[in-house]
């Protein structure tokens, strides 16, 4: 077993997931794969199975009886790497808009520059995002100038989905408390490791918008995270967090 695992969400994404596992699975770095699969009637979870039996010991799936949230996966996938010995957990899009290959990135400044969270940041070095209409990519730039406000955090890609965390810090939040089930969780997840104090290191990126099958942004995913961050900050003047033991 690697110390590494990457959770995958999937709905729908048949045109994308076999590239997208045998990808990873050619890293230098040996990552096993978590999928987790939220009943696809495209037939993604069947090209999951057979290729299992290409990767076995590597490549898993958890199915879920339907589309749940993208925060139920991640805390799906979360779980089950704590109940095994993985040190490293990370999150990864299915669609290559995350590069297969930073994930070595990301690794490094976890493993050997102190990073408890890492981010593939978009934004750390300017703005490194290809394929996006220029409405979606001042969206989104805007909504992490928006966060750092409302939060205080000094992260540049608030909103980032490519991230690896140290077992430590999936260890000491309370998963059962994370609210957000949208990217608001991505939001919710950072804020709540920042407070709880743990060093979160922004490694850049270059994000590719999928060019393969259908985008799972929404409206009401875009209105939770605006109106989520409101509620994070309140929240969190009404709790103490209790800091990380060292």
């Amino acid at each position: 077993m690697s110390d590494c695992l990457v959770i995958i969400p999937t709905y729908n994404e048949k045109d994308n997931i076999e590239r997208i596992l045998r990808k990873v699975f050619s890293l230098p770095k040996t990552m096993d794969v978590l999928i987790v699969e939220d009943n696809s009637p495209d037939g993604t979870a069947a090209i999951v199975k057979k290729l299992m039996t290409e990767f076995p010991d590597r490549l898993f799936i958890e199915e879920r009886k339907g589309k749940l949230g993208l925060g139920t996966a991640y805390i799906h996938g979360f779980k089950w790497a704590l109940e095994r010995s993985y040190g490293f957990i990370f999150e990864m899009d299915a669609d290559f808009s995350h590069n297969p290959d930073d994930l070595l990135k990301l690794y490094d400044a976890a493993k050997n520059q102190g990073g408890d969270v890492v981010i593939g940041s978009r934004y750390i070095t300017g703005v490194n995002v290809v394929n996006w209409p220029m409405g979606r990519v001042l969206m989104s730039y805007v909504a992490s100038i928006y966060v750092r406000f409302i939060t205080r955090m000094k992260v540049m890609d608030t909103t980032a989905g490519f991230k690896c965390y140290t077992r430590k810090v999936l260890e000491t939040i309370d998963l059962g408390k994370v609210r957000f089930t949208g990217y608001a969780f991505q939001i919710e997840m950072k804020y709540t490791a920042w407070k709880l104090g743990f060093n979160i290191v922004e490694v850049p990126i270059i994000f590719t918008d999928r060019t393969m099958g259908e985008s799972k942004m929404s409206k009401g995913i875009f209105k939770e995270a605006v109106l989520g961050v409101i509620s994070l900050r309140w929240r969190s003047m009404l709790k103490k967090y209790k800091p990380r033991q060292t």
